[in-house]
């Protein structure tokens, strides 16, 4: 009988754990944006950024952060995700400024800091760009499963790339990737859901 009396404690003990976890993940929006569950701590960067100084995921705890990848000489992928990422922002109104997209180069041959900050202000002024040595992007590729390959194009080179956008909640985890060629309106209802919690 004491045998019976501690088994029923500890799966009565289990049945509580797995009704507060059923909870957590209940109380967590719904989001348009594929889900890393259960959320865990977005790897940190730490690049030169095209707005000055470091770029680090710490200096924009409080706001949702979209970490896209990508490279200036880009043809079609990345402006159409940048133009796609200034609409969303704009259609947050006040809540725009709760918003940080932060776009970290696959070309750090090309892409230095101030030309990534002239390309990201052509999209929208708050946007910063990630730059550094080819070794330390690579370690921030690595750390979120970001390909990039450079390829032969004409007399110079193109960069094949990863594609999706990573969203990173106001605490820094990260909680979704959203895909190549989604609307604006997808991060606008993610946004606002995570500045909701």
């Amino acid at each position: 009988m004491k045998h019976h009396g501690r088994i029923t404690g500890w799966l009565t003990a289990m049945m509580v754990s797995l009704s507060a976890m059923c909870a957590l993940a209940a109380d967590r929006p719904t989001l348009k944006a594929g889900v890393f569950e259960p959320p865990r701590a977005a790897p940190e960067l730490s690049l030169e950024a095209s707005s000055g100084g470091k770029l680090a995921l710490a200096n924009y705890r409080g706001k949702v952060v979209l970490l896209g990848f990508g490279f200036t000489s880009c043809p079609e992928v990345c402006p159409t995700t940048l133009a796609t990422l200034a609409q969303a922002r704009r259609r947050l109104g006040a809540q725009g400024e709760q918003l940080q997209v932060l776009y970290v180069t696959v070309d750090p041959e090309r892409d230095n800091a101030d030309r990534m900050r002239a390309y990201l202000h052509g999209f929208d002024t708050s946007f910063v760009g990630g730059t550094g040595t080819p070794e330390q992007l690579a370690g921030v590729r690595k750390n979120y499963g970001v390909m990039a390959e450079r390829k032969p194009f004409g007399n110079s080179y193109t960069v094949a790339h990863s594609s999706s956008v990573y969203v990173i909640d106001p605490k820094g985890l990260l909680r979704g990737m959203m895909p190549y060629g989604r609307l604006p309106d997808d991060y606008v209802h993610d946004v606002r859901a995570l500045l909701s919690e």
